[in-house]
């Protein structure tokens, strides 16, 4: 029974802590480059190099294979044209290395947009995405994804365990700000 509790305990402080972890609308976006993989190829992923293009979505993944992770980048792959037709980049970041990165980029992000290599956790703690377990600190990032303006604003937040959802709203925000720009 006490072991129980243990559990319960952690998972509830573990579920507070991410619950409470996101960047908030209208913030700021840390600025950040990383080394990266498209098509498994590396290259060095610049924000805001990407945000001279247009906005930019960040998601953030816990692993690499991992189920839900190749289902949200497949969705994500799904709907590139349609976030290039609106000038949208996207790129995913999880703490994998670059061995790792270049074959997630080629086999589950269908070689359509880049996955970042954070190894040290430096962009997923600035963006309050670790996923961090008492003792042992981070050990994965959560499931967050952003959409950020060119400018560099937040415009958009999903914490969410599952994949739809994030793909969903930020192809509806992209397309808010995109019809905004063109009007």
């Amino acid at each position: 029974m006490k072991a129980i509790l243990v559990v319960l305990s952690l998972a509830l402080a573990l579920h507070a802590n991410a619950a409470a972890a996101a960047l908030k609308l209208g913030d700021q976006a840390p600025d950040f480059s990383l080394q990266a993989a498209r098509a498994g190829k590396d290259f060095s992923f610049s924000l805001k190099e990407a945000l001279e293009k247009g906005p930019a979505v960040l998601y953030f993944y816990p692993k690499s294979f991992t189920r839900v992770c190749t289902e949200e980048a497949h969705e994500f792959a799904e709907a590139m044209d349609q976030f290039a037709a609106m000038g949208a980049s996207v790129i995913g970041v999880s703490g994998d290395r670059i061995d790792t990165q270049r074959e997630f980029s080629r086999l589950e992000c269908r070689d359509k947009f880049p996955v970042g290599a954070d190894p040290d956790f430096k962009v997923i703690k600035a963006y309050d995405a670790a996923f961090n377990v008492p003792v042992a600190g981070a050990i994965f990032a959560n499931r967050i994804s952003y959409v950020i303006s060119p400018d560099g604003k937040i415009l958009s937040v999903v914490e969410d365990s599952g994949a739809t959802k994030h793909i969903e709203r930020a192809l509806a925000v992209v397309k808010q700000w995109h019809d905004a720009q063109n009007k």
